[in-house]
């Protein structure tokens, strides 16, 4: 990868201010703050995406969560999800500690990428069709930049079918009709794998829809499905 211009455009998604609702939430939440952060510095910003440019994998969520990263600057950092996200990578081997409170904590990631479809949190954590589609550039510049690129982990159904859609645009064959949605579902075409997972949101996690073991599983298949892609293209 070209890391210049990876951090280039890391710089362009934080300075971007093309949504004015997500911008103008972005602000209020970042003022208004929630009572047990009062003392925090909020990022209040879109917000970068974190982990090895180089990674085989990368992980699309829906968007920064309101006090979770869009008030540390990093994605999945400081709220619940992230807590199950860390963990899990932790466990697989894919980060080298299973917490995630700061941007400075000393948390990395191996051969992973996070990232998400839209970069500001939305209002009730729910982005206009426009927004996502406004957003959408960002993350197909990263797809172009991570050239060791293997397996797209999406986190819920938003992440999924804008992944989807994002790859059928740009050419690669898909099935027909896209397979639905569900956790576990695998996709490949042309090389890469597209595996989707529930996303580790409090409703799901609360509820037992998502358990921890039916996560950690996901991170296992991801790794096996990698190696899998290198093992056919040196073949």
């Amino acid at each position: 990868m070209n890391c210049s211009a990876f951090i280039k455009l890391q710089t362009s998604v934080t300075n971007c201010r093309r949504c004015p609702r997500l911008v103008g939430w972005l602000e209020k939440v970042a003022k208004e703050k929630r009572r047990a952060f009062r003392e925090h510095q909020y990022w209040g910003k879109p917000v970068p995406s974190f982990g090895d440019n180089n990674g085989s994998i990368v992980v699309v969520g829906l968007a920064p969560a309101a006090h979770g990263a869009n008030r540390t600057g990093r994605m999945f950092t400081g709220d619940r999800s992230g807590d199950w996200l860390y963990r899990a990578l932790h466990k697989a081997g894919l980060a080298n500690q299973p917490e995630s409170r700061s941007r400075d904590d000393g948390l990395e990631l191996k051969d992973v990428l996070i990232t998400t479809a839209v970069r500001c949190a939305p209002p009730g954590n729910k982005p206009h069709p426009i927004e996502r589609d406004t957003c959408r550039s960002w993350l197909e510049q990263e797809l172009d930049l991570v050239r060791s690129l293997r397996v797209i982990v999406t986190l819920g159904s938003f992440a999924y079918l804008q992944t989807l859609r994002i790859l059928g645009d740009r050419g690669f064959s898909l099935p027909r009709p896209r397979p639905r949605f569900s956790h576990g579902v695998e996709v490949s075409c042309a090389g890469l794998t597209v595996l989707a997972s529930y996303h580790p949101s409090q409703q799901n996690t609360f509820t037992g829809k998502l358990t921890e073991e039916m996560f950690d599983r996901i991170w296992l298949r991801a790794q096996q499905l990698k190696n899998d892609q290198y093992e056919n293209t040196n073949s």
